[in-house]
Parts: C-alpha cells; structure tokens; sequence
C-alpha cells in the first residue's frame, strides 16, 4: 500500500497534517495498537489524543511499532479541565508523556475551559510546558469566543489551534472568523456529527457524482477550507483508508456552497453538561 500523506495547514511555525487519526473511544488494547499502525502505514501523520481519553499508551506502542521516525507524527495530546492548577496540570503533562514513552508532544491542548481555575493560572502551566520543551506548540479546545479574546489577552507564548466541533451541519462562522482574525489553526472534532450527515441527500448526491462516500465528501469539505484540519476517529482499516482518501479529489466551488447550506441545521452533537461553557450560538 503506497501510503497518502495529507497537506499541511501552517500557524506560528507549526506545520500541522491536516487530516489526523482521532483516538477518542477505542477498542480493546490489542485493536488499538493495530488501528493507529494501520493509520500510520497508510500515511496518516497526524495522531490525536488526550489524557482524558485513555488512549495514550496505545499511540505511543504504535509509534515504536511503525518504523516511522518520531519527527515525521504530529502528536497531539490534552490536558483534563480537572488537572487546570498549575501543578495539576505540570503533573498530567509528565504523565502523558510517560504513558506514551515520548519527550515531547507537538502539540499541547487545554482540552476544556474549567471555570473554577483562573485561566491565567491554566495559561501559565500551559507556556510553562513549551518552555520546558515537553510541547512544541500549544493550543486549546473546545474556547468561545469570549474564551479565546481572554486566553490570547492572556498567554505568553503564541497558541496555535482551537480545537472544536465542526460538520456540515453546525454554523461555526463567528468562532472560526475569530480564529483566523488571530492567526489560529482549526482542528475539527466530530467532524462527521457521528454519522448525522451521511444520509443527507446533497451530501449523496455530490458524493455519487465524485464516486465518493458521503463521509468522504462531508470531510472533503472541511479540509478545502483554509486553515482547517480534521481528526476523525476510524475502528476500520477501511475507514481509516476511506478518511485519507479524501485527499485524492476536490470539490467544486458549487458542491462546496451547497454543503455549507446544511450549516442551518445548527446541530451541536458535543455538549457535555458538567464542563460545556455558553455557546457562542447558543
């Protein structure tokens, strides 16, 4: 298999693969390992994970396991909004890093804002992080934008990406115009709503016309926006092989107006009641 490797979208020094493997609900350990391999042979360079997740042993077995040289995998990783004291957060970087087996990560996410901590406090264990080279680039997930105005008032080192939910089928302008007004990557999660899309006729009929999957097109059109990359969880090879794939085609001008209509629908499939801020739609 000749493996495919995606472009990358740029920020800060960092040159991210626009689309990633996500590793968020996996299989058993064994399954695990086989399916990030699998990514990695077929050209993914891109890993997604999180502390929260429980995934972050296997990534790092894969690695080990691929032959492919640490420096060529984008690792990303998160820090739980329960580690957001300074030390907390220290910690749960240490122990990520262990779990993995690796030196570093490239890129370090506050995976949910946690109100009950300052965020400065937050910010600061976050740069401290780059400082200390445990993470290359840094980021958050998952910030409004009155989250993002105040992170950005407040760092010292320059953050990356917002990672947040993005599909065909929530309006995400405002946020993402925020994004790119201050020079931050985007990085979709649920970027298939779960499956909500795939049965939609305009996203069928686009995909019959390209002899594509409406999986694929729903992704297709995320990452032929600029600044934008995806991290999709697959627990099929042929998924996995799928999602890749979509760097194999393009969509018109026209296909991608029509699917960006399907952003009325407005529908937030991540909501999270203990740890979920104010939306910026809501």
């Amino acid at each position: 298999m000749s493996p495919k490797i995606a472009p990358t979208i740029n920020a800060h020094g960092a040159a991210i693969p626009a689309v990633g493997y996500g590793t968020m609900l996996f299989p058993e350990p064994e399954r695990a390992v086989e399916l990030i391999l699998h990514a990695l042979k077929c050209g993914y360079r891109h890993i997604d994970t999180a502390r929260k997740y429980g995934t972050e042993q296997w990534v790092g077995e894969a690695i080990r396991a691929s032959g492919v040289p640490r420096d060529d995998i984008w690792v990303t990783t998160k820090v739980t909004e329960e580690n957001a004291t300074a030390d907390d957060f220290a910690r749960s970087v240490d122990t990520s890093l262990e779990t993995m087996g690796l030196d570093y990560v490239d890129l370090l996410l506050i995976h949910w804002p946690q109100p009950n901590v300052p965020l400065e406090e937050t910010l600061g264990a976050l740069a401290k992080a780059k400082r200390d080279g445990r993470a290359r680039h840094i980021g958050v997930s998952n910030f409004t934008i009155p989250l993002l105005d105040e992170a950005l008032a407040k760092t010292t080192e320059p953050l990356v990406v917002n990672q947040i939910e993005y599909h065909t089928y929530i309006n995400q302008d405002r946020l993402i115009a925020a994004c790119r007004k201050h020079g931050l990557l985007i990085t979709c999660h649920a970027p298939l709503a779960r499956g909500a899309m795939l049965e939609d006729p305009v996203i069928l009929e686009i995909a019959a016309a390209h002899d594509k999957t409406a999986a694929q097109v729903a992704l297709r059109w995320l990452i032929q926006q600029p600044d934008i990359g995806i991290v999709p969880r697959a627990l099929e090879f042929s998924e996995i092989e799928e999602n890749i794939g979509i760097i194999e085609f393009t969509l018109s001008a026209a296909e991608m107006d029509r699917i960006g209509e399907l952003r009325h629908r407005n529908m937030r499939i991540i909501n999270p009641q203990v740890r979920a801020p104010v939306w910026d739609d809501a």
